[in-house]
Order: structure tokens, then C-alpha cells, then sequence
């Protein structure tokens, strides 16, 4: 869907700064990018080299997806009536895909990123013989989209999300899993302070809700990627917004830590994945209206991209950005204000100070382009705090290979913390 907006102003020299025969602008640029260096945080710079530390024209409007044509989803107009966690709607659906499951969908109450009352979505799964406050798992599956119809309540019974086969064997243990669309209601991918309230307030719901019996379960949360961001920044979160939570164990994987040095490690050189640190600019702006535009600084190119990729999912993203870079999309030099520092402060585990009272088994490839060292440096902050942490660095693995070998452990971890056991540390 083609977004209305003013066209840019170019900057003088901004055309030519883009060929590569034209050095002294060239040279202009980087010793910009060296003085921004110098003066921000690498979070800031990356987060303004999004696109997001310029002023807007006042016509500038956050580009949203395709409203969802199925009107569960939509929050009912006495919303501000009901509180964090509350169920406002409910339905039982085909739970195609698990067999012998009993499958809920659930809108809820929850919080957005500036305070408002938002309605969100979690599916829930019963095993056989229903719940009677049984270990309950709250999933979150990697979302790294922009378009509604790639949020886990299709995908779970569509067969595009790739990670139901974990449901299962989640579900074969006696779990009950609930599954929260945890981009919110306009997938605002790169929100990741939202998806951790929307995924504690999805706890919340399952917990109320009166016919899955689920009132007295101990609870776990998993996930990996850009869903074990969601989990981490649930579980940092928690002692804070949802303490009542019996959460007994995270299990997390693959995360994230920093959303603005990930965007400068797949940003400033061209990269296959850039595609997803662009929508992750454009999932903030959604979820920061007022505060963040980029219409002020997208040249061609870069309205194009988001016109392409408004209602995307996951690969159609990837393909559409691969091997962009900065340069490609965005005019002008890298800037930033304390507007833009701060909402990346906002949704980067790494600085958000919360400390998780939840034991957490964390696991992650030793070549991962998701900087281990980052989570190593988080986990030492959560371990000088207190926190029981177990955490295992797959030999020779990168993101996509230490899914596997780390999923089996972390169902495991899970089923120990259900158990009683105390929990493990290498702290």
C-alpha cells in the first residue's frame, strides 16, 4: 500500500556523494561519520543512521500495515475499562497442525510503548485433558515482519510458522503454550520493549481466562532471535510490570542485545540482511508516531523499499533489502538528538537497567553474527545482580545452527524449573 508523503529535499551534493568516482564528498561523508562516532554512543549513531534523528515535515505519517479484515482483532471502544492482562474477547478455533489440541484465541488488554491502552492477541494451546493448572510456556516465535498476516495467530494453523514443530513437542510434555502476537496491533517490528509487556500481559490473560484452568500454573517463557528478544526483555521487565507472575524459567536464545549496533553491523556496509533493519525503523516509527519519521531523509530508493515491504513478511523483507546498505535508501549525513537516543535506550536489553528474578537458560552460537559478546556482557551484569544464569555458547555454530542443538537443552531446562530442580549456573 503506497504511503502519502511530501518528497525530500535534497541535500546539496546528496546525488553525487553516491557514485563512487566522487571522493571529496566522499571523504566529507566519513569524516562526518567519524565526528558522529566520536560524539555518540555506536547505539545512537546506528539508530540515526535509520533515519530516525532528523526532524519530519510536518505532513509525515508512520506508514501502517493493512488493517486485519477479521474483526476479533480489534479493541472494543470501552478498552481503557479493562486492565493489563484482562480478556476482552475470546474464541475457540481448529487447532489444525496439533493434533488432540484444544486451540483459544484471546485479545487482551495490554500497554503500548507511550502508555495507551492497546488490544493484543495470544493463542493459546491445551494438550489433552485441558489445563487443570499445568506447566503453561509462553512461546515466542521470531516475527521479524511488518504485515499483520505474518503474526503467529495466522501463522500457528496456516503451516508458514516454522517453529511449530517446537509447539508440538512442547505440547507432548503436558505444557499448555500460549503464543502472543507479540508485534502488537500494527506489527511494530523493533519494539522490543513492546513485546516484552505485550508477552507478560498474554501471560496475564491465559492465567484469567476462567476455561483453560490455568490459575495456579507455574509459568516458563522461550524463544529465539527476535522472539527470544521478546522473551528477554519480557523477563527483565517482569519484577517491575507483571511481579505477581510465577515465572519459574527463561529460556532465551539467539538474542539480540542492542538494536542500534545491530543495525550498524547490517547498515553501514552492504548486507544480505539489511532488509530487516530498515523495517525494524519502520516498526519503531509505528510505534513512536509522534517522535520518530523517515520521510524526512528516505530518498527514492528508500521510499520504494518501504512501499515494498509495508505488508511483508520475513523473507520477502530479506529479499527486498539484500545487500543495501545506508547509503542506498537514506539522505544526508548521520545525526542524532536525545529523542532518538532514548527510544533506542528504550528497546535494547543491553540498556534497559531491569534485572530478571526468573532463573534464564541463554544459549547462542559462538559465530553468530548477533554479537555474543554482547549477551556475554548483559548476562555478567544480571549475574553481579544475583540472577541465576546458565548459559552455553555452541561451538561453531552461527544463528541459524544453534537452533536446534540449543532448543533440546532449553526444553529441558524448562521441564527442570516445572520440576522443582534448583536451577543451574555458570555465573
Amino acid at each position: 500500500m503506497a504511503a502519502q508523503r511530501a518528497q525530500p529535499n535534497a541535500h546539496p551534493g546528496t546525488a553525487e556523494a553516491s557514485r563512487p568516482e566522487d571522493q571529496q564528498t566522499s571523504g566529507r561523508r566519513e569524516r562526518t561519520v567519524g565526528r558522529a562516532l566520536r560524539r555518540l554512543s555506536i547505539l545512537a549513531l546506528a539508530t540515526a543512521a535509520a533515519g530516525l534523528g532528523h526532524a519530519a515535515p510536518a505532513t509525515a505519517d508512520a506508514v501502517y500495515p493493512i488493517p486485519d479484515g477479521d474483526g476479533f482483532y480489534s479493541a472494543p471502544p470501552d478498552i481503557e475499562n479493562f486492565q493489563p492482562g484482562d480478556v476482552m474477547r475470546s474464541r475457540q478455533v481448529p487447532a489444525a497442525g496439533f493434533p488432540g489440541a484444544t486451540a483459544w484465541q484471546l485479545l487482551y488488554r495490554s500497554t503500548n510503548s507511550t502508555d495507551a491502552p492497546i488490544g493484543a492477541v495470544t493463542t493459546l494451546l491445551l494438550p489433552p485433558g485441558g489445563g487443570m493448572n499445568r506447566p503453561v510456556v509462553s512461546y515466542q516465535p521470531a516475527v521479524n515482519s511488518l504485515g499483520l498476516q505474518c503474526a503467529p495467530s495466522h501463522t500457528i494453523f496456516n503451516g508458514t510458522m516454522r517453529e511449530a514443530p517446537a509447539l508440538n513437542v512442547m505440547l507432548a510434555r503436558g505444557w499448555a503454550i500460549a503464543v502472543p502476537d507479540h508485534l502488537g496491533p500494527t506489527s511494530a517490528y523493533g519494539a522490543a520493549r513492546l513485546g516484552g509487556r505485550l508477552t507478560l500481559d498474554g501471560i496475564r490473560a491465559v492465567k484469567r481466562f476462567g476455561p483453560a484452568d490455568l490459575g495456579a500454573s507455574p509459568v516458563g517463557m522461550a524463544g529465539y532471535s527476535g522472539g527470544g528478544m521478546a522473551t528477554g526483555f519480557a523477563a527483565a521487565l517482569a519484577p517491575e510490570y507483571a511481579p505477581e507472575l510465577p515465572i519459574v524459567g527463561v529460556a532465551q536464545g539467539g538474542v539480540p542485545m542492542n538494536i542500534g549496533k545491530l543495525a550498524l553491523d547490517v547498515g553501514l556496509r552492504r548486507s544480505p540482511m539489511f532488509g530487516l533493519g530498515f523495517a525494524a525503523a519502520m516498526g519503531l516509527e509505528r510505534e513512536y508516531p509522534d517522535e520518530l519519521h523517515m520521510d524526512r531523509i528516505l530518498n527514492p530508493e528508500g521510499f520504494a523499499l518501504r512501499d515494498q515491504i509495508t505488508n511483508a513478511c520475513t523473507d520477502e523483507i530479506i529479499r527486498a533489502g539484500a545487500n543495501k546498505d545506508f547509503s542506498d535508501v537514506f539522505y544526508g549525513a548521520m545525526e542524532a538528538d536525545e529523542t532518538v537516543i532514548r527510544i533506542a535506550h528504550e528497546n535494547s536489553i543491553e540498556i534497559y537497567p531491569g534485572v530478571p528474578r526468573a532463573p534464564i537458560y541463554e544459549w547462542h552460537g559462538a559465530n553468530d553474527v548477533v554479537s555474543p559478546q554482547l549477551v556475554r556482557d548483559v548476562l555478567g551484569r544480571y549475574c553481579s545482580q544475583g540472577a541465576r544464569v546458565q548459559f552455553d555458547l555452541i561451538p561453531d555454530a552461527d544463528h541459524g545452527s544453534a537452533i536446534a542443538p540449543g532448543s533440546v537443552n532449553a526444553f529441558n531446562y524448562l521441564s527442570d524449573r516445572f520440576a522443582g530442580i534448583a536451577p543451574p549456573s555458570n555465573c
